[in-house]
């Protein structure tokens, strides 16, 4: 039965529709290699347990850049280098938060500062709670009634969306603007509900911005706290009290990491990376270690399997993605000024979960040649080209007028543990992982073949 099946399969490769049979036997050969003795998650384990979190501008971080660039010469890559990226360097310190309900007694939540945020200075801010559900509702509060409150902005993740990125994006603006927005009417300090698609008490942590020069604290917690506070504010006065010692500490020099394979026929480069850095929590292992050891394992497979690429195929371990995208700029800038044309661009920063398609942000006749190759994809369960979204790190590129793309994994259970303690190595699977390695290697083999 087994042979059975497997031959089946092979029969599948080699019947795609409208596709060569090289190709299918190539995309064949690059899966059974990567599945088999692909690298990447045993190097995530390495780069989360002995490094782990990396924010940039941390210790950790500088340690992960010479961790990258010793990994990409492993591979195979026939240049390595960094490129260097001034940063901005926020730190979270001790942080707590506290209410005090109509029974005197105050009790402790489980919080994260968001990043980028200002703190307390080490003070105890203390107030009375407001909730909104909504960024109307709370347009229609004066600022006599926001004046010298803490406002708790409860808007859930939605949970109608099948594509959770959706639900993200619907609920992101109350992350970025709570702070400034409660600030504007005379807030001490915004709080949060997290975005998170869990239903449990673990806070996400994220960037948020100041829109002026009044920089309050903003703060998240997790979903059953949520639920708790508001339940609480329904029938009394709740009071809240914050110390934080967050803060932005200027800026430093540091890198991105850059590895490459040269192209036989030209020096035109085709692009795909993830970021080096993570949120100071939890291990950074799908967001976006996964990524990293990802884009490392599309070099390793083609020094392997001896694929002759006729363009340059160049990894980028962006730095600073989460609360800066200084590494994609500087990476855009520094293309720009060398006149490096870039023929593509694909990142990896939606988790190391199973491949489900690629997102193409491109003009409709590149979206339509790769998509007239979506049959040699279905064997291997990546089906879904409908995406018209890029990685955050290649704004500047697709500025630039390439075109862009992003790995679209699975996003069911990202949203539960993004930007928390809890993404931890131990959430990843080995084979969802090394699949979507697999996938990489296979659309920039079809790229450097027909573009």
């Amino acid at each position: 039965m087994k042979k059975i099946l497997g031959t089946s399969l092979l029969l599948l490769n080699l019947a795609v529709f409208g596709q060569s049979q090289e190709d299918s036997i190539q995309f064949a050969k690059i899966s059974t290699e990567i599945l088999n003795n692909g690298k990447g998650y045993t190097e995530l384990r390495d780069l989360t347990k002995n490094i782990g979190h990396r924010l940039s501008g941390s210790e950790a971080y500088e340690k992960s850049v010479k961790w990258a660039e010793q990994k990409l010469r492993n591979a195979g890559a026939d240049k390595v280098w960094l490129q260097e990226v001034m940063i901005p360097v926020w730190v979270r310190g001790k942080e707590s938060l506290q209410i005090q309900t109509s029974n005197g007694k105050w009790k402790s939540l489980k919080m994260l500062s968001l990043g980028n945020s200002e703190g307390t200075g080490g003070k105890d801010v203390s107030g009375e709670i407001i909730m909104v559900k909504s960024m109307e509702d709370y347009d229609k509060l004066s600022a006599d009634q926001v004046k010298d409150k803490i406002v708790f902005f409860n808007y859930p993740f939605s949970q109608s969306y099948i594509e959770t990125f959706k639900g993200y994006s619907d609920a992101a603006k109350y992350r970025t603007t709570a702070a400034s927005l409660t600030a504007k009417k005379g807030g001490k300090f915004a709080i949060i509900r997290s975005l998170s698609s869990a239903f449990d008490n673990v806070p996400h942590t994220g960037a948020m911005r100041y829109s002026d020069d009044k920089k309050i604290p903003a703060v998240a917690i997790g979903n059953t706290t949520a639920d708790e506070l508001a339940e609480l504010l329904q029938s009394q006065k709740v009071t809240a009290k914050l110390n934080s010692n967050c803060g932005m500490k200027g800026e430093k020099l540091s890198h991105s990491v850059i590895g490459e394979i040269t192209g036989k026929k030209d020096k035109s480069v085709i692009v795909v990376g993830g970021h080096l850095d993570s949120w100071d929590v939890g291990e950074g292992a799908h967001d976006d270690g996964a990524g990293i050891v990802q884009s490392i394992e599309v070099l390793r497979t083609f020094k392997k399997l001896g694929i002759k690429n006729n363009h340059t195929i160049r990894v980028v371990c962006f730095a600073n993605e989460e609360n800066g995208v200084k590494g994609g700029v500087q990476y855009g800038k520094t293309a720009k000024e060398n006149n490096e044309e870039h023929l593509f661009a694909i990142e990896t920063d939606a988790g190391g979960f199973t491949p489900r398609g690629i997102s193409l942000e491109m003009d409709d006749e590149k979206r339509r040649q790769i998509q007239s190759w979506a049959k040699l994809f279905l064997p291997y369960g990546v089906y879904d080209f409908t995406g018209t979204y890029s990685g955050t790190d290649l704004y500047p590129l697709h500025d630039m007028g390439v075109p862009t793309a992003e790995l679209v994994p699975d996003s069911q259970r990202y949203f539960d543990i993004h930007h928390t303690e809890e993404d931890t190595f131990e959430k990843v699977n080995r084979r969802e992982l090394l699949l979507g390695a697999s996938t990489l290697t296979q659309i920039i083999y079809m790229i450097d073949k027909n573009w």
